[in-house]
């Protein structure tokens, strides 16, 4: 995983509508980055869900949220619709966005990572926070961070 003050990895990756996202954009406003394994799990949709419900509380702070997983545009647009999220989810189809964040397997090894990162508006990395099973402490640790930060 990432150190503490690393800075945030230049990429661009596709969101649910197909439109190029560029990280570096990002600069200038504070950013949590989180992974997921894969749209529609139970988990993940209860993560994914606990943004949503936050979001609000994220706009107050002037708070980008994006989620990253391996599943296509498609997948992610029908997620983003199904489940009402106002925020992009970014398609990283061969995790090499993962691969640049050092986002560590998850569980057993066999799924794609579940990590949030969150940036200040400078973009470095203020906190990470990895627990596989507790989706939800991922949108507790992400705006006790972001207070801190303010």
């Amino acid at each position: 995983m990432k150190k503490i003050g690393a800075h945030l990895p230049d990429f661009s990756l596709k969101n649910q509508d197909g439109v190029l996202v560029h990280s570096q954009d990002w600069i200038g406003a504070p950013v949590v980055v989180y992974f997921y394994p894969g749209d529609f799990t139970p988990i993940c949709t209860a993560q994914a869900c606990s943004f949503r419900n936050q979001f609000d509380d994220f706009k107050d702070y002037k708070v980008r949220v994006v989620g990253i997983s391996h599943d296509d545009v498609a997948s992610h647009k029908k997620f983003a619709t199904q489940n009402q999220l106002p925020f992009d989810l970014l398609s990283d189809t061969d995790n090499a966005v993962q691969d640049l964040f050092e986002v560590p397997k998850g569980m057993f090894g066999l799924l794609s990572g579940r990590v949030t990162y969150v940036f200040d508006a400078k973009g470095k990395l203020a906190l990470q926070y990895k627990a596989d099973l507790r989706a939800k402490e991922h949108v507790k640790k992400a705006l006790k961070a972001i207070t801190l930060l303010s």
